[in-house]
């Protein structure tokens, strides 16, 4: 089977859009899926600057939508014609899979950033015969076509804007299911979101559909204007006295604070910015030591790093789904799309801030 694909073949380079090669259809317990969207996130940026863990050439693309054309097998509890989000991987059988916590699967990095799952590894090729790295996070769905281990795929109503729907299955994720999932915010909380990104802007998206007060704190005029217009009380980063403003506009201090920016200051500020016995989450993957100042953990703050918004993807992609069929988690409101032949002006944009979450389309209408 041949189809297109987006293709990194070194650290610095742009994708190049070329023809790829699967040499089998989908294993024991696999799906192939034509691929109907594809939202880009920043962890398929971050390949660039991962110091060559990330192996190359690679099909890069982890919040994957589409349709199920083939399966492998009777038991992978889907069928052809359903439409599916597909989501991260991981290996259902150790500890924390089996505990329904599979975001902090014991095989979680080699299996979504790190080489992927070794069987039947060499199907996949460049048109030269050339290998292609291993599926990135079960799917490398840069590409028209996917094969995914169907654990990684979550059913969703065929009356969804199908193309739309991959951010679901990690960015919106993420931010989206650490406030219904890991602070459990609801009625009469308040979170604090540090930067208003796709991430960010699923959180306050969350907050509000689950009755709390959101503040959104970012430094570009336009993500604030956003977080607005989704009920967030907007606050610029720069603010003099960050954590007395969000304190003063949360009635003493957010019970819950979510930083999605990786930012030493910020999350110092987020830590002052709570109430006694708040919790902070962190989301972002942090590459130095993070230096914590005096004060910042006293009266029962917390501070932990959240992963996939602690997210079972089976049960949290159709509640998001139902929210936003409510017109309460309305998300196609931070997409942007643009044809797979586009990529590198996709990633541009999103480097650039001048999209939210782009969502690269392999099959143009």
């Amino acid at each position: 089977m041949r189809f297109g694909a987006a293709v990194l073949r070194s650290y610095e380079d742009p994708f190049a859009v070329e023809e790829v090669i699967l040499s089998s259809g989908p294993a024991e317990g696999e799906i192939l899926v034509r691929i109907a969207g594809c939202g880009m996130c920043r962890t398929d940026l971050a390949v660039r600057r991962s110091a060559g863990r990330s192996p190359l050439p690679a099909v890069l693309g982890h919040e994957g939508s589409g349709v199920v054309v083939e399966t492998g097998g009777p038991d992978t509890g889907l069928a052809v014609g359903d439409h599916v989000v597909l989501s991260f991987d991981s290996c259902g059988h150790c500890r924390s899979c089996l505990g329904a916590a599979p975001a902090y699967c014991d095989r979680f990095a080699p299996l979504n950033l790190f080489g992927g799952r070794p069987q039947n590894a060499a199907r996949f090729t460049d048109a030269a015969g050339g290998a292609l790295a291993p599926r990135w996070f079960g799917q490398s769905s840069f590409a028209a076509y996917a094969v995914v281990p169907a654990r990684n795929a979550v059913r969703v109503d065929p009356s969804l804007p199908l193309a739309l729907l991959g951010p679901l299955g990690c960015g919106f994720l993420t931010g989206a299911g650490a406030v219904l999932n890991s602070f459990g915010a609801g009625p009469g909380d308040t979170v604090a979101v540090f930067g208003a990104g796709a991430v960010g802007l699923a959180a306050v998206m969350a907050a509000t559909a689950a009755g709390a007060v959101a503040v959104a704190v970012d430094r570009h005029p336009e993500r604030l204007a956003l977080a607005e217009k989704l009920d967030a009380v907007p606050v610029h980063s720069d603010s003099a006295d960050l954590p007395g403003r969000i304190r003063r506009l949360t009635d003493g201090g957010a019970q819950y604070a979510l930083d999605t920016t990786g930012s030493a200051r910020l999350i110092n500020d987020a830590l002052r910015a709570l109430r006694p016995t708040g919790h902070l989450g962190l989301v972002a993957r942090l590459h130095t030591a993070l230096p914590l100042e005096v004060g910042t953990l006293d009266r029962g703050r917390g501070i932990s790093h959240i992963c996939e918004g602690d997210a079972v993807p089976g049960l949290l992609i159709p509640r998001l789904t139902g929210l936003w069929q409510a017109g309460r988690f309305p998300f196609d409101q931070l997409i942007r799309t643009y044809p797979l032949a586009d990529i590198n002006e996709a990633e541009r944009d999103c480097e650039a801030g001048l999209v939210v979450k782009p969502v690269l389309i392999p099959h143009p209408a």
